[in-house]
């Protein structure tokens, strides 16, 4: 399982598309998502005081999109990254967060 954080108003637009792609996958080439144990982490770095935030919780075996993990420097650890849309059918549940 691989987790990625949305603004709800992007999910719901993904959902009514069929599929999800973040700002990132045409500015990078690629989704960033996070191990279980990295969720945290990515929250407190990006996302303090937001709002309106959604865990994708993602079964990377469902994954129509390469999958790569890949070594993000600047906290010395390897994270998952999804080479293309998000099929939405791959994420298997969705909760709220508050970072």
């Amino acid at each position: 399982m691989i987790y990625h954080v949305v603004h709800s108003a992007a999910w719901q637009q993904a959902k009514d598309q069929g599929w999800y792609a973040a700002p990132s996958l045409h500015t990078e080439g690629f989704i960033h998502a996070s191990k279980q144990e990295q969720v945290a982490g990515v929250l407190q770095r990006y996302y303090s005081g937001g709002q309106n935030l959604l865990l994708l919780h993602i079964d990377e075996t469902k994954l129509t999109a390469p999958l790569l993990y890949e070594l993000a420097p600047s906290v010395n650890e390897m994270f998952p990254h999804i080479y293309g849309r998000l099929n939405i059918d791959a994420v298997t549940t969705v909760t709220s967060i508050d970072p």
